[in-house]
């Protein structure tokens, strides 16, 4: 037994390491994951997570989830579904089974197993609409637009002191709500690869870094190059290219990292 003791004692100082180095650091952390479809992880201020999508390969979350979260953690703030498609519903599914959360949203509740999951935790679930505020821990998530018809997605707006960071997980309908952000500054926009590139919406808009994600898909390919798109910010990012992109902000200075796959 006095053998073991040692290694008891540099067990316990590991793990208490790794504690303390997956403490909250007071910032706001946005992170597109480089899954199958779409998956955004936000750790708050505060350090409490809530997961946006969550792609269309369960395994493969898990592992990047496993990436980011401390590793006794095992509850979410919150998960948002913005459309329950192929390339969203089976990640969040997946991570349903293996998290508690204290809230989910959706445009539309779907049937199956997302609402069993949830009813069995008791989890409550709220419509996802336009107009609606969600604190974060320090963050602020507003809900600025949603579509619940066949392509399904919202646009997000996450604010912390002067940090802005816009998420478009849809089609057409977003763009009212782009437009009527005209003029303000975008530290970081989550915009899908295959919309276009080129509307006013986008445009107006003084954006700083632009991260394309693969979640929606449109009847037709994209439009765009990627050298096309370099009007829209001075910087461009997206999973293929640069795996996971992890954006940072104490509510003034911002950073972005990448995770290349």
């Amino acid at each position: 037994m006095r053998q073991r003791i040692p290694m008891i004692v540099i067990l316990i100082g590991a793990l208490a390491a790794i504690a303390w180095s997956q403490r909250p650091d007071r910032k706001l952390h946005v992170i597109l994951l480089p899954t199958a479809g779409d998956a955004i992880l936000i750790q708050s201020p505060a350090g409490s997570f809530t997961l946006i999508d969550g792609g269309s390969d369960p395994t493969n979350l898990a592992v990047e989830l496993g990436a980011y979260l401390p590793f006794w953690q095992r509850h979410l703030a919150a998960i948002v579904l913005t459309h329950a498609g192929e390339r969203n519903l089976p990640g969040q599914l997946g991570v349903l089974r293996r998290y508690q959360t204290a809230l989910a949203l959706a445009p539309v509740v779907p049937n199956g197993e997302w609402r069993d999951l949830l009813r069995a935790t008791a989890t409550p679930v709220r419509q996802l609409q336009a107009g609606q505020q969600l604190d974060l821990g320090g963050a602020r998530l507003r809900v600025l637009a949603t579509h619940d018809g066949k392509d399904g997605g919202a646009v997000l707006l996450i604010e912390y002191r002067a940090t802005r960071v816009l998420i478009h997980t849809g089609g057409s309908r977003g763009d009212p709500a782009l437009a009527a952000l005209a003029g303000q500054k975008i530290d970081l926009l989550i915009y899908p690869w295959q919309r276009p590139a080129t509307t006013p919406a986008l445009s107006n808009l003084h954006l700083r870094a632009v991260a394309f994600s693969a979640g929606f898909t449109a009847a037709e390919p994209a439009l765009h190059s990627f050298h096309d798109r370099k009007q829209l910010a001075p910087n461009l990012y997206h999973p293929k290219l640069d795996g996971a992109i992890h954006f940072i902000s104490d509510g003034r200075q911002t950073t972005i990292t990448t995770r290349p796959p």
